[in-house]
């Protein structure tokens, strides 16, 4: 990570610059800003391993000098930030206002903010917008498929406890059918005793009977 030179400028006058290396860059600048057409424009130019980038809205240029190998999403992301916090000074209001601004007039006020915006770059960049997205959308993903094993193994539960329920079902049914087969079991006993119970009352009546009128009832029946 390589941003060497940042500026702000108004036209081809620079307001306020900073510059990360030792080589002095002033000419190549000029000569970019000279190229840059009054509208509102954003591009990139190429000058030996180096890349120029600038973002040109509402009379002022915001450019940065980087190495080809830093890109341009991060190069743009710089120029964002640049134009953001430029826009934001009370020093750019006072400078609008103004036709012809001296070179470096801003110099004092606006050159560390670009100072430190460089130094944050260069050491530590802020995450690309595009990775951050990409990297939210990862994340949705993952909670979305824990989502889904969630409702797959809730299924998977739901269907072992209809087993269970189908399977108690069954033994219900049989205890059911076994319950019936039993109360006809228990009937047919207690009908078989009580058919026992009855003969065995008629034969113990037709014994003491049988002791005072005969085997055949005879005596008793011709005694009346």
């Amino acid at each position: 990570m390589s941003l060497i030179h940042a500026l702000v400028a108004k036209g081809t006058t620079v307001l306020a610059e900073h510059k990360a290396g030792g080589r002095d860059f002033s000419q190549a600048t000029q000569t970019i800003l000279s190229k840059i057409p009054p509208n509102n424009s954003k591009l990139t130019y190429a000058w030996e391993q180096y890349q120029f980038h600038y973002i040109s809205e509402d009379g002022y240029t915001y450019l940065v000098m980087a190495d080809d190998s830093v890109g341009r999403r991060t190069s743009f992301a710089f120029l964002a930030d640049l134009q953001r916090k430029f826009t934001a000074a009370p020093s750019s209001s006072s400078s609008s206002s103004q036709d012809e601004i001296p070179a470096y007039s801003l110099q004092g006020s606006f050159g560390p903010t670009i100072s430190a915006l460089l130094q944050t770059y260069n050491t530590a960049p802020p995450s690309d917008e595009l990775a951050r997205a990409q990297n939210e959308l990862n994340q949705v993903k993952d909670i979305m498929v824990q989502n889904v094993e969630q409702i797959l193994s809730r299924g998977e539960r739901i269907e072992l406890l209809v087993d269970k329920t189908d399977v108690m079902a069954g033994q219900a049914t049989a205890f059911r059918r076994g319950a019936r087969s039993v109360r006809r079991q228990m009937w047919w006993k207690n009908s078989k005793m009580i058919a026992l119970s009855v003969v065995v009352a008629l034969f113990l009546l037709w014994l003491l009977m049988a002791q005072f009128c005969g085997a055949g009832l005879n005596h008793c029946s011709s005694q009346t």
